[in-house]
């Protein structure tokens, strides 16, 4: 049981895929933090848009 102990505590393996999920978790928080930004104003520019439009008279 100690050798056991002594071998997971030198074992390394796991360390790497602990690396890689905090990554991952960063580069997801990043991607929704700019999605959400860039709703915003896709939102206010399309509103703008159609207020803009209802505004224009065709054919006259």
């Amino acid at each position: 049981m100690i050798k056991f102990i002594k071998n997971f505590r030198k074992d390394e393996d796991g360390a790497v895929t602990v690396d890689w999920v905090v990554l991952t978790a960063a580069v997801v928080g990043l991607a929704v933090a700019a999605y959400s930004s860039i709703r915003e104003g896709a939102t206010g520019l399309t509103d703008n848009t159609a207020t803009y439009m209802e505004g224009i008279q065709v054919g006259q």
